[in-house]
């Protein structure tokens, strides 16, 4: 565990490619209800209007990932160099802290982290469908 080298800091601008570039990385896209590309200059409109939903986890002065909430949707990532680490409970506790009515919204199939809310306390609640594609009604 790594959490005693860890800090909170608010998103200002100078994480926000960190943000955009860890949203994207191919070894944590599938955890993401939406997989998208995200230019720099979606991400500046985003973050211009969104930054103070969220919050960036430094270790050792580093980012190494982030927490926000969107319309109580909590959305998480941590770098996948500083997975397995503890830092993911570090964000959600804190997280919990500055906004706790969040929920986490996660794709049935993302089974790990569905284990890992409920290792953090959350319990399912609600189940979500939607219609499925190519599929006659």
């Amino acid at each position: 565990m790594v959490t005693q080298n860890l800090k909170i800091v608010d998103c200002d601008e100078r994480y926000w490619d960190f943000v955009r570039l860890l949203r994207m990385d191919h070894r944590v896209t599938d955890g993401f209800v939406e997989k998208m590309e995200i230019s720099v200059e979606q991400q500046t409109v985003y973050m211009t209007k969104n930054s103070e939903c969220y919050r960036i986890a430094l270790l050792n002065n580093e980012p190494a990932g982030y927490f926000g909430v969107i319309e109580d949707d909590i959305r998480i990532c941590v770098h996948p160099e500083y997975q397995e680490q503890g830092i993911g409970k570090f964000l959600v506790k804190h997280c919990f802290e500055i906004w706790p009515t969040a929920l986490a919204k996660i794709k049935v199939s993302n089974k790990s982290s569905q284990k890992f809310f409920e290792s953090c306390g959350y319990e399912l609640e609600f189940l979500l469908y939607k219609k499925a594609k190519n599929k006659e009604s």
